[in-house]
């Protein structure tokens, strides 16, 4: 963690010492880095939107405690698995019982796949700050660390369709075997449903990003 976040909440880096333990081993698309990601930007958007930053930057620190497998069939219930186990790491780290309440709550809704709206502004910051490390420069890179992660002997995953590279054609996503797939099943879908001003401006530049990336393979592989 930064020394910023550790000097301005100190609870942070209590947090962070009983959050560790639970990060994936060698899950590049959610480990410690993208935690301190998700914190940064959780915070600058708290600090825009009145919301407590002390809140936002300890709900991002504990949205990601229960790994669920990406190509699982439990892949939608991460948050609301990550808000049943906060409650003791945050009560540990010195959070109070209301406090604890509202970043629980703010956890349980964080996860995109499970499609449900932030109950507050503390939620939307967390959402809004998750999903801008889903985008962008760092979300390309998720997005094939995620694909190698899931790709097994028995059911190796690949880059892209070999037929339709960029899943313009009208067939079924599928984004558990084709890497690319995922750009259109999620990851171009995200710039237009942050709720925060802030979070919408950095969606769009990381939008763009992603629309250069996708163009320039479509050369490569012309």
């Amino acid at each position: 963690m930064s020394a910023v976040a550790i000097g301005r909440w100190p609870r942070h880096h209590g947090l962070w010492l009983l959050v560790q333990p639970h990060l994936p081993p060698a899950e590049l698309a959610h480990d410690a880095m993208h935690l301190r990601r998700v914190q940064t930007w959780a915070i600058r958007l708290a600090l825009a939107e009145g919301v407590d930053p002390d809140l936002a930057g300890a709900a991002a620190l504990v949205h990601d405690l229960a790994a669920v497998p990406k190509d699982g069939p439990d892949r939608a219930l991460g948050g609301e698995r990550s808000a049943i186990l906060a409650g003791d790491p945050l009560l540990a780290a010195g959070y109070a019982v209301d406090e604890i309440a509202a970043v629980v709550a703010a956890v349980a809704t964080c996860s995109w796949s499970r499609g449900r709206p932030p109950a507050d502004a503390l939620g939307a910051v967390l959402q809004d700050a998750d999903r801008l490390d889903a985008i962008g420069a760092i979300g390309i890179a998720r997005v094939f660390a995620c694909a190698q992660w899931m790709s097994r002997p028995a059911r190796a995953g690949r880059f892209y369709h070999p037929d339709d590279p960029l899943a313009v054609a009208a067939r079924p996503l599928d984004d558990r075997l084709n890497a690319v797939d995922h750009f259109r099943a999620k990851l171009l879908r995200l710039a237009e449903g942050m709720h925060t001003a802030l979070a919408r401006a950095e969606a769009q530049r990381r939008h763009a990003a992603m629309l250069v990336f996708l163009a320039d393979l479509e050369r490569d592989l012309a």
